[in-house]
């Protein structure tokens, strides 16, 4: 929204009934609105509340493709931001946009900054988080890797692949949790031993809902299974939460054309030489390789060399 007359002339009266607003959205969709004036304010549909303790420093704010940034701080509180929240990483990457705000009529406003919270720290009871402009996302890599593994992860829209086919997931109640990364079944029948190793493993249910792992092992022995988690997951799963455990990908084209049967959507290059092929050289052999693997001598040693003659 651009700077409106009438607005422009209250902010140049010098004396101003102006506050800052702030609205969050976070990837799982709960929207969330902050002021730093000491009533709520109410504007596109958002509830910005004032008894958060929310802040923000000064925008730095630059042309051309620099980054531009703030920080916001705050108490955390059960009524707005709480630290369980935080750990269980529910505000990563939330869109973030800052209003300056004329709190006697909110329809005088401008927006101020746009962005996504980056890196978060807690201490003492409150929280101070980076926020990051639009241009961040140009520091990005951007294109294709040429590499022999796939570039795409399983089931986007460059894999293609429906992870919702029988077969491929399994949704039951967690059963025994420990440490928060390893998950036992006394029954999972079948899957092959190892076949959600690299998979994910999602929680539908319960305190962390929406928090997802990544498998790192995954044992059958008998109708018992056990899955293990790389890294454990940072709200506490209960026993009956329902959970969400789908196939893995090592990302190997065999492993694409046969467990998957996904071939045509593979987004490596399985036949690119090794990179000694750069120092590979043609033999006199018919037939001889040419695949940049170890390379062998064709010559006769032993006609060569009198000594080694019988």
């Amino acid at each position: 929204m651009p700077l409106s007359e009438q607005f422009a002339e209250h902010l140049a009266s010098g004396a101003t009934s102006v506050c800052r607003c702030w609205a969050l959205e976070r990837q799982d969709g709960t929207v969330q609105g902050f002021t730093d004036h000491d009533t709520d304010l109410s504007f596109e549909g958002i509830v910005f509340r004032a008894d958060t303790g929310l802040t923000a420093r000064a925008l730095q704010q630059t042309t051309g493709l620099s980054v531009d940034n703030t920080e916001a701080v705050g108490a955390l509180s059960d009524a707005s931001l709480t630290e369980d929240d935080i750990l269980a990483g529910r505000y990563d990457g939330a869109d973030v946009r800052a209003w300056l705000v004329n709190w006697a009529r909110v329809e005088d406003r401008l927006l101020q900054f746009r962005g996504t919270i980056g890196e978060v720290t807690r201490s003492g009871g409150a929280f101070q988080a980076e926020l990051r402009g639009l241009t961040e996302a140009l520091n990005q890599p951007q294109g294709r890797i040429y590499q022999k593994p796939c570039s795409a992860v399983l089931g986007d829209g460059l894999c293609r692949f429906n992870l919702d086919q029988p077969g491929y997931f399994t949704e039951r109640a967690a059963e025994t949790v420990e440490d928060g990364r390893v998950f036992a079944f006394d029954e999972m029948p079948g899957f092959d031993d190892r076949w959600f190793e690299r998979g994910t493993l999602k929680v539908l249910t319960g305190r962390a809902a929406g928090l997802i792992g990544v498998v790192k092992n995954d044992r059958a022995t008998g109708l018992a299974r056990r899955v293990e988690l790389w890294e454990a997951l940072p709200q506490a799963v209960e026993t009956g939460d329902m959970i969400r455990i789908e196939a893995g990908c090592d990302k190997r084209v065999e492993t694409c054309r046969l467990k998957f049967q996904n071939f045509l959507n593979f987004r490596g290059f399985p036949h690119i030489p090794g990179e000694d092929w750069l120092a590979s050289y043609p033999t006199r052999s018919a037939g001889a390789p040419q695949d940049g693997g170890r390379l062998t001598s064709n010559r006769d040693f032993t006609s060569d060399n009198p000594l080694l003659q019988s």
